[in-house]
């Protein structure tokens, strides 16, 4: 085990971060699938948690293609998570809010992400999981967002 993270991180704390995320994605894929979301749903979600948004606004916040976006808000709204309704004000754009199913799903994503981060930080004292998570947000680059998308 510890010739594997040596080696690992002679690759560079990129490779060794890539690496990481590459094991923590795909259980949050696997844990989000059983609610028939995914990470692209759990982001547009969050987005919605604090009121309504008009869609072109997020897509500005999620750094996201037009019609990715579309496909996603398609998504959630046939599983009652969001509704899109006209802006009265300017019959061209969508306001995009989430319903109390929504709301309810979000709560329940928050309970299945802390139990994936559980297991995939065991390892880490409380104090370290919270220095590493200070440590990502200060390099974390919020135009990444749309990447992940």
């Amino acid at each position: 085990m510890a010739s594997t993270t040596r080696t690992a991180l002679r690759s560079g704390l990129g490779a060794l971060l890539a690496g990481r995320g590459a094991v923590a994605g795909a259980r949050l894929r696997s844990a989000l699938a059983v609610r028939g979301l995914t990470l692209r749903s759990v982001f547009t979600l969050t987005q919605l948690a604090d009121g309504p948004v008009n869609q072109q606004a997020l897509i500005d916040l999620l750094g996201v293609d037009p019609s990715a976006l579309v496909a996603v808000l398609n998504e959630l709204e046939g599983l009652h998570l969001l509704t899109r309704q006209r802006d009265a004000a300017d019959r061209r754009r969508h306001i995009v809010t989430i319903t109390p199913k929504g709301t309810k799903t979000l709560a329940q994503v928050d309970a299945i992400l802390a139990g994936t981060d559980d297991d995939l930080f065991a390892a880490l004292t409380p104090g370290e999981r919270a220095q590493l998570e200070r440590l990502l947000e200060k390099v974390a680059d919020t135009e990444l967002c749309g990447e992940n998308y």
